[in-house]
């Protein structure tokens, strides 16, 4: 991720919303004793168009100037008639295009641009990813004073993808976990340059992206930002309004919301939050808070004692190579995938839930960590379990078709997800770390994609699992995903010339990279990661983890374990 220089300036709102972020026409809120922006831009201004230029080259100076930073665009505006210019804004997102892209006159001033469409993002920097992955634009163009001009540009700008990552910054606002003890990253792509800290925290104010939305809360929902962010030495100093209504707790939400989210900012390692100009006093935490002071909070904490299991003829074991305690570990109940949580507060492992075949029966096994096991949902077939650090329950799809959560005390209980029977086979779910997102692989056909959606809970009616969006369109075969961090996920799935291999991608599908396989004995089956955590795959029937950028052995030194089904407790 590329950081912003330490050096800021307060800066007028306005002109933050136009020059610092994704193009936006929303309303700005006033920002008083603002100075003046500083003078300089990010990257390289593109060029007006070139006298006697062919229609192709005017529709590709058109694209070429999407990556300027002035606002408004004026150099994509030079491309279009004066018509054109005159209603045409920057302000409705982006459309990201291939560089491969291709250009076809098709008549006189009539220009036909193909490309592969990666996604879009919003006027708050949302990345969606693309699901038709064909950009098609019919331009038109008309003679203005002997030089060709476009009359039909697409609504907002079209950009080519080396700009865009060139350009703008991969970063990500928190909001609050519904147990209200973890931040959550809603993904966020912005400009570089100075504006970034005041930029940040406008979109923390706004509130969430529209698929997250109903998943968290936000405790800056209803404060206004008086005056733009600055930085003092190294702390960021963010002036708020409307906090005297708020508890002691919701205070220190809202210090945690803005603590992890600046603390992206390059040169700097604290925040001071102020009322009206009034530093923010909370019991207990410094005026100058650091992420140390609501480590609690961390989107990627992890149970200390948190090793690696996976399974071995029906055995649960230890990444040390040691059967797990209790009649599990000795494979009583000859187990063929597993899920273990973790006490928050000590770390201790404390349930465990797992699946047993027998006779063409399928069961959920749930009971204590090193204790006896009992079956609480059969089926035909069931997925992997998962269970996320904050809750004590655990998830498991029943038959494909059926999401179904057990609490680690209580009944079975299904998870509404009107979506997700129209969408395919189910063969996968993880929860996130903080519960709010699940990953689910689907199968549909010959293909299995990868969906992200998010688990929404309420007092009214039953847990939910809503917003279902394909996140890696290009991956079509996937075969097992887990959670890398809170904002990233690990996946297996076809590389080509029918090898799987693990690819790396954040929530929102941008950034998909694959990770090396060096080292293992064949392609890999089924994987475990985990925040801070050494990913885990099954190859050839043997455990390995990936260390420096290469598989290796579980125990150094020694020959590779038989296993599968690797995963981490949470």
């Amino acid at each position: 991720m590329r950081r912003l220089p330490a050096a800021l300036a307060a800066l007028l709102l306005a002109l933050l919303t136009a020059c610092s972020t994704v193009p936006t026409g929303s309303a700005p809120q006033a920002i008083t004793d603002a100075e003046a922006r500083p003078t300089g831009d990010v990257g390289i201004e593109p060029l007006g168009p070139r006298a006697d230029a062919t229609t192709e080259e005017i529709v590709r100076g058109f694209v070429d100037a999407a990556a300027s930073t002035v606002n408004g665009h004026p150099v994509a505006v030079e491309h279009l008639t004066p018509e054109a210019g005159a209603t045409w804004s920057d302000e409705a997102g982006i459309t990201l295009v291939g560089p491969d892209y291709a250009t076809v006159a098709t008549g006189t001033g009539t220009v036909v641009m193909t490309g592969d469409q990666v996604g879009t993002v919003d006027p708050r920097g949302v990345f969606t990813a693309a699901s038709d992955t064909v950009f098609t634009h019919e331009f038109t163009l008309a003679e203005v004073d002997g030089e060709w001009r476009i009359t039909n540009p697409p609504d907002g700008l079209v950009m080519l993808v080396p700009d865009f990552e060139r350009l703008y910054d991969d970063l990500a606002v928190y909001f609050v976990d519904p147990t209200q003890t973890r931040v959550v990253p809603d993904p966020r792509y912005l400009i570089s340059g100075e504006a970034q800290p005041t930029t940040l925290v406008q979109r923390l104010v706004e509130g969430p992206s529209p698929a997250l939305a109903a998943g968290v809360g936000n405790a800056l929902g209803g404060v206004t930002l008086t005056r733009a962010v600055t930085v003092s030495g190294s702390t960021v100093v963010v002036d708020l309004a409307g906090l005297d209504d708020l508890s002691p707790q919701q205070l220190g939400q809202l210090s945690a919301q803005l603590v992890f989210t600046l603390d992206q900012v390059e040169g700097t390692n604290s925040v001071e939050v102020r009322s009206n100009g009034e530093p923010v006093t909370i019991d207990g935490v410094p005026t100058a808070q650091r992420a140390d002071d609501w480590a609690s909070f961390s989107p990627d904490s992890v149970p200390a004692d948190a090793a690696g299991h996976y399974l071995d003829a029906g055995r649960l074991m230890t990444v040390d190579g040691q059967p797990a305690p209790g009649p599990a570990g000795s494979g009583v109940y000859g187990l063929t995938s597993a899920a273990v949580s973790a006490d928050p507060r000590t770390s201790a492992l404390t349930t465990m839930a797992g699946v047993s075949v027998a006779g063409g029966t399928a069961s959920l096994l749930l009971g204590p960590y090193g204790g006896d096991l009992a079956p609480v949902v059969p089926a035909s077939r069931l997925s992997v379990p998962t269970v996320a650090a904050t809750r004590p329950e655990f998830w498991v799809v029943r038959d494909e078709s059926t999401v179904v959560r057990v609490p680690a005390t209580g009944s079975p209980q299904p998870v509404n997800a009107p979506t997700l029977a129209g969408q395919g086979r189910t063969t996968a779910l993880q929860l996130s770390p903080d519960g709010v997102r699940a990953a689910v692989v689907v199968s549909r056909g010959d293909a299995a994609v990868l969906l992200v959606g998010t688990v929404v809970r309420s007092d009214e009616g039953p847990v939910a699992l809503r917003d279902l969006r394909e996140v890696a369109p290009a991956l079509t075969s996937v075969v097992d995903v887990g959670w890398r961090t809170a904002g990233s996920l690990m996946v297996l799935a076809d590389g080509g010339e029918d090898a799987v291999v693990p690819y790396v991608v954040g929530v929102d599908g941008w950034g998909l990279s694959t990770v090396p396989t060096s080292g293992l004995p064949s392609p890999p089956t089924a994987l475990a990661a985990a925040p801070g955590q050494q990913a885990l795959v099954s190859a050839g029937g043997t455990v390995w983890e990936l260390t420096g950028g290469t598989w290796v052995t579980l125990v150094r030194g020694q020959a590779p374990v038989p296993g599968t089904e690797p995963f981490y407790p949470a």
